[in-house]
């Protein structure tokens, strides 16, 4: 059974092992510094498919096969799967998981969803009543820019704030007993909403930023640790604007410089300099793909054995924006640990 430490910090008793994990992206994130990491790249934006929907949904439905599949496991080997998308409704997850019959728990955490499943994910395995269980989750850009912002047709100009949502998806495999190398979840913490009253939906780092660092402050309180007691505080996705926001506040509210430990996904996914990002990557995608094929992986391999991610939402929907509604953040921490002997 769980054990809280502090006032929002669960220790989890039976290290839940992350059993496999995969990360699918597009063509533009290809080109990114992480290209070759990823387990399987779409050169066609559209999948093949009719619609930027069908797309996505294909683009989570691949993340969630390729996972069974380095595990060797089939669908109904599953006893859960944890999953949402920034589509109304979470039509990705449902439309791209439906085919496999695993009981669904959708849910919606914005860009902070492959935390927030990892988490839950975890914790039913920590309640004894699941062995196996999965987090997934997906972004498509198109799909959206026009949800959220213009249609694609409109050619409306960025603002240098604005961040790039990522074609990409991510499925993680989370099981009571693994091989003594899968990476474990050793703690978590579900985060709290802060609304600083930031409107602009074309700068979500600023609004997600104070989440993120309220979420990192609690997490160091209630362990009793320091950004040198990791190897990597993993963002996802502030951009440029919410990754200097949130050191800037971590300095000067809490007297923690964070600076040398956090990195971004929206930044490690994208090269700023040669691919047209303005801010950096953004939405469900990023996060979750960044970290099922890259940093899972570095943690199976050693060259990573403590990150602490702390995935970031702007939990604003299509409609509060225009009705001019400010914009709550979110971020959820999962502590991430290369395998050890159970």
């Amino acid at each position: 059974m769980a054990t809280r430490l502090g006032k929002r910090t669960l220790q989890l008793e039976t290290r839940p092992r992350i059993l496999a994990s995969a990360g699918v992206a597009g063509k533009r994130e290809a080109q990114g510094p992480l290209g070759s990491r990823f387990d399987r790249i779409f050169d066609d934006t559209t999948l093949g498919e009719v619609s930027w929907e069908k797309a996505e949904s294909k683009l989570l439905l691949s993340a969630a096969q390729s996972a069974l599949n380095k595990a060797k496991l089939q669908p109904s080997d599953v006893q859960a799967a944890f999953a949402g998308d920034l589509q109304s409704q979470c039509t990705s997850a449902v439309f791209g998981l439906r085919s496999l019959g695993i009981p669904y728990c959708g849910i919606f955490g914005a860009c902070s969803t492959m935390a927030e499943g990892l988490l839950l994910a975890a914790l039913a395995i920590e309640s004894g009543g699941f062995s196996v269980t999965m987090a997934a989750t997906s972004s498509h850009f198109c799909t959206a820019e026009r949800q959220f912002r213009h249609p694609l047709e409109y050619g409306g100009q960025r603002t240098p704030t604005a961040q790039w949502t990522v074609t990409g998806a991510g499925a993680a495999l989370l099981a009571r007993q693994a091989d003594a190398g899968a990476p474990y979840i050793d703690k978590v913490q579900l985060g709290t909403m802060v609304d600083l009253g930031v409107k602009d939906a074309g700068n979500m780092g600023a609004a997600m930023a104070p989440a993120a660092k309220k979420t990192i402050a609690d997490f160091l309180h209630d362990t009793g640790t320091t950004p040198a007691d990791y190897d990597l505080i993993l963002t996802g996705d502030l951009g440029e604007v919410g990754s200097t926001l949130l050191c800037e506040l971590m300095q000067r509210e809490e007297g923690i410089d964070l600076s040398q430990k956090q990195r971004d996904c929206g930044l490690l996914i994208f090269d700023r300099e040669k691919q047209d990002v303005h801010a950096g990557g953004s939405g469900c995608g990023c996060s979750a793909s960044v970290l099922c094929a890259d940093i899972c992986r570095a943690l199976r391999e050693d060259t990573l054995q403590s990150v602490l991610f702390v995935a970031t939402g702007a939990l604003m929907s299509a409609v509060s924006s225009k009705q001019g509604e400010s914009i709550p953040g979110i971020a959820h921490a999962v502590l991430l640990k290369k395998g050890e002997p159970q």
